[in-house]
């Protein structure tokens, strides 16, 4: 099969499709149908795409397979423009090419509801959304489709979606699915932005982005020099959509408090059952578990009739107190969960404030960076010189490695509205804390 012949991109210019916002058509082949009528991929349209964000921004409620949709349409715009690439057509061959259309598709035909949260507690038991793709590929009625419509392997897709191909095409396949400028970020930024009312990420020149595409030589997705300041935007769309979306104070508060409530209840997790269904069957699951236990209160504030979010006590940042946030982000949950407890102890002992092993909540960033842009910029010029972006745009080394890490992923305490008025404008705050963390090592 030729390039000429994928029925996917004739289908850009002469098959009616799906209507998604913002005024964007998804044209659907047969086959895609095929994919998108299938139960695991039904369900996505029962599963947020952000989750606890609609409880600060409540236009926020759209759906995986809405954004899948979106990420699948991009996907067909890298192909139109990527394969008049001699590098890619080389590397890239039509299989190659049709597997890329559906891991975009499905790429998160694993994401069970509110996981990105629950995956950064970092525990054993409670799996990658991304690990789970293969298995929900495996199934039969999946399999089936891919194998007789689409003429690929589960296993090929699999290996794509969680980026361990390592063969060239699928390498570099898994910079246009999970890399700086990939089909998911640009996909999300402007769809979430869109949906929270907020402009921060549809401000980038996403045509500009996609007419600079390239390969460059170590065979990952580029681009072109004329392309570098719309890629300067886009980095600057993601740190604002963090710093006022994402990370808001009050989602990271209802963040804390999922957190806690699902440690609470470790011991009765249905992670089997948690990973296959969506959100109704997710508020109804931690609901009934939580009932009578110390996360009814953190459940009932999250999913009940009235939103009673844990209020901030303190926040802390790399720039004015690097000591604590120095010990704290990226610390291991449990401990995180050990070091909150002890303050809550001696804060109530010392202080005469009712407060129980679970009302003070730690909220500490993890470990991985969220704004990292490791793409070549290639010149204009006739000896086609790649620089790094971060090496060529100051912006970039500015948002990326210091504004963001230093600035937005703080460390933040929370505690129920009456205690929090009582504990908040402490100055002993951050030495209690430190103090906290260090009885535990």
């Amino acid at each position: 099969m030729a390039y000429d012949d994928l029925p996917e991109l004739t289908a850009l210019s002469d098959t009616p499709g799906v209507r998604i916002p913002p005024d964007v058509t998804v044209p659907l082949t047969d086959r895609a149908r095929g994919l998108l009528d299938l139960p695991p991929l039904r369900r996505l349209a029962r599963v947020s795409q952000l989750g606890l964000v609609a409880l600060v921004y409540p236009g926020a409620v759209h759906s995986r397979l809405e954004h899948s949709l979106g990420v699948y349409r991009l996907a067909l715009d890298y192909l139109a423009r990527l394969r008049h690439d001699e590098t890619f057509r080389a590397t890239v061959g039509p299989d190659d090419a049709a597997a890329f259309l559906v891991a975009a598709l499905v790429h998160d035909i694993g994401h069970w509801p509110y996981c990105h949260p629950l995956e950064d507690m970092g525990l054993e038991e409670l799996p990658r959304h991304e690990d789970l793709a293969a298995g929900a590929l495996a199934l039969p009625e999946v399999a089936a489709v891919l194998a007789d419509e689409w003429r690929l392997d589960h296993r090929r897709v699999a290996s794509l979606v969680a980026g361990t191909a390592d063969d060239p095409a699928g390498r570099l396949i898994g910079t246009l699915l999970s890399g700086p400028i990939d089909v998911d970020k640009m996909d999300y930024l402007a769809r979430d932005s869109l949906h929270a009312g907020v402009p921060y990420g549809r401000h980038f020149d996403q045509d500009r982005l996609l007419a600079s595409l390239c390969i460059d030589r170590r065979g990952r997705l580029a681009i072109g020099d004329k392309g570098r300041c719309a890629a300067e935007l886009m980095v600057f769309a993601r740190y604002v959509m963090f710093a006022e979306v994402y990370w808001h104070h009050a989602v990271r508060s209802a963040t804390a408090m999922l957190q806690r409530a699902v440690w609470i209840l470790r011991p009765v997790l249905d992670v089997a059952r948690l990973t296959r269904t969506d959100d109704a069957g997710f508020t109804a699951w931690i609901t009934a578990a939580a009932r009578g236990t110390a996360a009814e209160r953190l459940v009932d504030g999250l999913f009940g009739s009235r939103r009673a979010l844990h209020k901030r006590v303190a926040v802390f940042d790399a720039v004015d107190e690097p000591a604590v946030h120095g010990a704290l982000a990226g610390l291991p949950y449990p401990r995180l969960v050990a070091t909150a407890r002890r303050l809550s102890a001696a804060l109530a002992h010392d202080l005469r404030i009712p407060l129980a092993d679970d009302d003070l909540l730690i909220d500490a960033p993890p470990v991985h960076r969220e704004v990292e842009f490791d793409i070549a910029v290639r010149s204009a010029g006739p000896d086609r010189r790649e620089r790094p972006l971060a090496e060529c745009s100051p912006v970039v080394r500015a948002l990326a490695r210091e504004q963001f890490d230093r600035l937005v992923k703080r460390v933040r305490l929370f505690a129920p509205a009456g205690a929090a008025e009582r504990l908040a404008g402490r100055t002993d705050l951050a030495a209690r804390l430190l103090e906290a963390v260090a009885d535990g090592r």
